[in-house]
């Protein structure tokens, strides 16, 4: 009896801490999906989302290649040439940048409401895509400094030319979506009749065919626009504010970011943006525009 009690006693010890072992188990399980999981689960998909949303300078130049969004219907800043190769003074700028990276360039076509959403999901790693820096795009992408000035433009057909702001009140006025010219006249001139489309030549298209009363954009693109179309010019020049156009990358790229900048102070150095100017800008304005009026060099007014 006495030998038979102990065997006993080791199989009920035996079993009691293997419960006790599953029961440990089951309650550090407990813990960890109870208090930790949740904030691991939002740690890990904040870091996978942070890290999708953009590529670092390194990431871009062990792909070989960066991703740059340009406008493909603006002329003479980015579009399609007649060989189906983008061209333009933007262009000749993402080209300079992959090459001084070392790096291919792939451009995709962008729309100007898209601009912020294709940088910031990481569809490009930049958008070169006459960007105007407004306060409101500054907090949903970093901008890199400046490369050139603009205000908005008014192009009106010359048989009835617009002269003055407040002569707008009482027209049908085309914009581009997401564009500055937009933004003004919805702030600053809300008694104006506003309409509006997806892409710039939609915009031109419906000036030509009178569907609107004038077009307001960019005074380069405008100046652009009807030095190439007879029948339309550019009464009024400089509405609004002068502002800048830079490259945008996703919030938080710092070192592609860091790049950019410091490769701007390297191509003012050579006067790079005056080159790509009379090469790409001054054929289509002749003199109607300097270089110095456009151009920044170095990334400071």
């Amino acid at each position: 009896m006495f030998g038979a009690r102990p065997r006993h006693s080791s199989r009920i010890s035996v079993l009691f801490i293997a419960l006790l072992a599953i029961a440990s188990m089951f309650a550090l399980s407990a813990c960890g999906t109870e208090a930790g999981s949740p904030n691991a689960s939002s740690t890990t998909e904040g870091s996978s989302a942070s890290a999708g949303s953009f590529r670092t300078l390194d990431q871009i130049k062990q792909d070989g290649k960066i991703r740059i969004g340009v406008f493909g219907d603006k002329a003479p800043f980015g579009y399609v040439d007649s060989n189906g190769e983008y061209a333009g003074y933007d262009i000749e700028y993402g080209n300079r940048l992959a090459k001084d990276l070392g790096v291919e360039v792939e451009y995709t076509p962008v729309e100007a409401a898209s601009r912020v959403e294709f940088v910031d999901t990481g569809k490009v790693d930049l958008i070169l895509a006459n960007f105007t820096v407004t306060p409101e795009r500054k907090e949903k992408v970093d901008f890199a400094n400046p490369y050139m000035k603009v205000s908005l433009g008014v192009v009106t057909p010359d048989n009835a030319q617009v002269k003055d702001v407040k002569e707008l009140a009482d027209k049908t006025v085309i914009v581009v979506k997401g564009t500055t010219a937009e933004a003004y006249l919805e702030k600053n001139h809300p008694e104006v009749k506003l309409q509006k489309y997806e892409q710039y030549t939609e915009a031109t298209n419906a000036l030509i065919d009178g569907r609107g009363d004038l077009w307001v954009t960019d005074n380069t693109e405008a100046l652009a626009w009807a030095a190439k179309t007879d029948g339309f010019s550019v009464p009024i020049k400089d509405l609004g504010d002068v502002d800048t156009i830079a490259g945008a990358v996703a919030k938080g790229n710092d070192t592609l970011l860091n790049w950019i900048n410091e490769n701007l102070v390297e191509l003012g150095k050579e006067e790079f943006f005056h080159k790509d100017f009379e090469k790409t800008l001054k054929p289509v304005y002749g003199d109607q525009v300097t270089a110095d009026e456009l151009v920044i060099e170095g990334g400071k007014l």
